[in-house]
């Protein structure tokens, strides 16, 4: 009899089931567990002598019937009743769940009301100080430092994860497929994208958009505090689990943040999905724009009829 050799996943495969992930993850649903098979029971066992494609397919199935069973209690963080033999924590991919909360970041103070003229040579000073940077691992695959877009005294300012492909190569946020979806989301609330403020998380790329580590997100938040300081905009949208949980400091379900208007920095902060998401899933178009109208209401923008 033979020892079972674990199989690694051919890249096609990796890639379809990372992207299923950031699905389950804009959900709000980010802890994910897995049971492995007893060594024993594995050696020489038939019915465990089966194909990748198999073996793949049973996994998504047994994760989608967790995902499920979590889904039906509101506010539900994921499948955390499945652990492993040993009681570790792990993901689909048997590394620590993506999102984490800001441990070892302190927030810094708000700084001093920039009066509107000065507020766009304000946001060139944090931009001057960031340089060419080399404060974490996300440098060595950049290709343009992705800072901000926008109106420096805009009254709405949306923060996105980090950028994307099409971000890193015209070193502007959200100019992709996602970004064309905010551009819409934007003009469904009568504004203009010139008179928005857009910022990320993160300000460089990280390797195939996968999540910010903390260690990343929490070197680049300071920055990302300092534009919203200088910027000072009555309403702040957090497109997306990422943004959410490195502006609030803590991680929670979208299903938990959404739907209200939270205290941040002197600034009302609304919670929806982020368009990457949205395009993936454009039945939750529909939330998204009811998110969109709590802030236009802050705002005292027009409320329009109901759009998808």
């Amino acid at each position: 009899m033979r020892p079972v050799v674990p199989r690694a996943l051919d890249p096609a495969s990796r890639d379809a089931l990372a992207e299923r992930m950031r699905f389950y993850r804009d959900l709000g649903l980010t802890d994910f567990y897995r049971r492995d098979v007893e060594p024993d029971a594995a050696v020489g066992d038939p019915k465990l002598d089966r194909s990748v494609a198999e073996e793949l397919a049973e996994r998504e199935a047994l994760l989608d019937l967790a995902i499920a069973d979590a889904a039906q209690s509101e506010g539900a963080p994921g499948p955390s009743h499945l652990g492993t033999a040993e009681g570790k924590q792990s993901n689909f991919f048997g590394e620590e769940p993506t999102i984490k909360t800001r441990k070892g970041f302190h927030a810094p103070e708000m700084g001093a009301v920039v009066p509107a003229e000065e507020r766009a040579t304000a946001l060139q000073v944090i931009r001057d100080d960031i340089g060419d940077c080399t404060r974490c691992a996300l440098h060595s695959g950049r290709h343009t430092i992705v800072f901000g877009d926008g109106s420096p005294t805009a009254r709405l300012m949306f923060v996105g994860e980090g950028p994307g492909a099409d971000e890193d190569a015209q070193g502007l946020p959200f100019v992709g497929r996602a970004g064309q979806l905010l551009n819409n989301m934007i003009a469904a609330m009568g504004l203009k994208r010139e008179e928005v403020y857009i910022a990320n998380v993160v300000k460089c790329r990280p390797p195939g958009n996968r999540t910010p580590e903390p260690e990343e997100a929490n070197t680049c938040s300071q920055f990302l505090f300092r534009q919203i300081d200088v910027v000072r905009p009555q309403v702040l949208v957090a497109l997306g689990a990422t943004a959410a949980t490195y502006l609030l400091g803590a991680r929670q379900p979208l299903t938990g943040l959404r739907g209200r208007v939270h205290a941040f920095r002197g600034t009302s902060l609304i919670v929806t999905y982020h368009p990457a998401f949205l395009l993936r899933d454009p039945r939750q178009k529909k939330e998204a724009w009811a998110d969109l109208q709590i802030a236009m209401k802050e705002l005292g923008l027009k409320k329009a009829g109901n759009r998808e």
